[in-house]
Formats: structure tokens, C-alpha cells, sequence
């Protein structure tokens, strides 16, 4: 009787899958792990293919830019040809795009604003989701700057304002719906840029005490220090 109830103590409490929920489990598995590697493949290629032809060139500037339009459009004839694909790509040649650019000394901002409008405008040229691509293009190129140890704020910002002006060449409620998706991206990145601005403020600004020092006498007339325009 105790060996028993030892026994059902120590049993794992794991609901049973069956046969067929086991099947579908270890296959999302599969395949989530394969997607990944996908995704890797894409960052990889594209960054290879941008190094390897910057390397010829002497307009680095100019030279980034064509190459990243014409490396996104690649991609998205790839997607028209094999019939879907775009949203996981996306990510990854953007990524690659701007670790390849950096790997040449190249404006990793600007190459970011390119390929994110690039990949909105094509989504909309074959019916995709534009706001669901121009979320992908976004974390792709916030990925590649954390990456290759870029200011992500700059980059981020680049991107947002890239995918925003594409959408907006393409429609009213493309506009609305990208920029719904990337509120949040866009807030994190104020935010950054806030906190950066009132630490360097409160850095400078004197305190309270110090307006005191600085002022005696001066809350006599009824108004606080807090009210005097300093």
C-alpha cells in the first residue's frame, strides 16, 4: 500500500499527448529549429553577398544603398517564385544587409532606412502584409546593430522612419497599420532618446539647495525656488 502510493508520488505530472499530439509536438519542434536555421542561412548570404561587392567599389555610400535595394528585391522575387516566404526573409536580409555593410566600414543607418523601405514597398507590390514585413525589417535591422555594436537607438529610429515613409507612398491604411505595429519600437526608442536628453539635463542643472546658495533671500516675496525661472 505505501510502495504504492511511493510510487504514484514520484510519477511525473505530464498530461498524456497521445500518438497524435506527440507527433505534432516534436514536428513544430522540427520545424521551428529548421526556421531558425533558415533565418541564419538569409543572414548570412545576404551579408556575404554585400561584402563581397563593396569590396570593389569606391562610392561606399552610394554603392551601399543600390546594392541594398537591389539584394531586398532579390528576395522578394524569390518569395513571388516560390510562392511565400517573405515575413521570415525579410528579417534575415535585412539583418545581413547592415552586418555587411558594417563589416566595410559602411553608413549602417542609412543602408538600414533603404532596405526596410525596399522591404514595405515590395510587400505591398505582391500583396503582402506590409505592417507584419515592416515589423520583420525593423527587428532584423535592431538585431544587426546590437550586432555589430551600433548605436541601435540611431538605427532603429532609421528604420521606423523607412518603413513609415514607404507605407505612406503606399496608402492611408498601409500607413495606419504599420504604424500601429511599430508603436512600440517607437516609444522604446523615445524613450532612450528621453532618458539620454534629462540625464545630461539633470547633470547640469543645479539643484534646489544650490538655487538657494546661489539666490538668499529670494523666497521672501512668497514664491517658491521651484517657481523662479532659473
Amino acid at each position: 500500500m505505501n510502495d504504492k502510493t511511493t510510487g504514484e508520488t514520484e510519477r511525473t505530472p505530464e498530461p498524456d499527448l497521445g500518438r497524435a499530439g506527440t507527433t505534432v509536438k516534436e514536428g513544430i519542434i522540427r520545424s521551428l529549429k529548421g526556421l531558425n536555421e533558415i533565418e541564419a542561412a538569409i543572414v548570412s548570404l545576404a551579408r556575404t553577398t554585400i561584402v563581397d561587392s563593396l569590396k570593389l567599389t569606391s562610392d561606399l555610400a552610394g554603392m551601399s544603398i543600390a546594392l541594398g535595394e537591389e539584394v531586398t528585391k532579390g528576395a522578394i522575387k524569390a518569395t513571388e517564385e516560390v510562392g511565400s516566404g517573405l515575413v521570415l526573409s525579410t528579417k534575415g536580409v535585412t539583418k545581413g544587409l547592415i552586418m555587411g555593410v558594417s563589416d566595410v566600414g559602411g553608413d549602417v543607418a542609412t543602408v538600414a532606412n533603404s532596405a526596410v523601405k525596399g522591404a514595405v514597398k515590395g510587400a505591398a507590390d505582391i500583396g503582402a502584409d506590409v505592417s507584419l514585413v515592416a515589423r520583420r525589417a525593423v527587428d532584423g535591422a535592431i538585431e544587426a546593430a546590437k550586432e555589430v555594436r551600433a548605436d541601435s537607438e540611431e538605427i532603429a529610429k532609421a528604420a521606423v522612419e523607412g518603413a513609415i515613409e514607404a507605407a505612406a507612398t503606399v496608402g492611408t491604411t498601409a500607413t495606419k497599420a504599420v504604424k500601429e505595429i511599430l508603436v512600440g519600437v517607437v516609444e522604446g526608442v523615445r524613450a532612450v532618446r528621453d532618458a539620454a536628453f534629462s540625464g545630461k539635463a539633470s547633470a547640469t542643472r543645479p539643484t534646489s539647495d544650490e538655487k538657494q546658495e546661489k539666490t538668499p533671500g529670494r523666497g521672501a516675496r512668497g514664491g517658491s525656488y521651484e517657481e523662479s525661472p532659473y
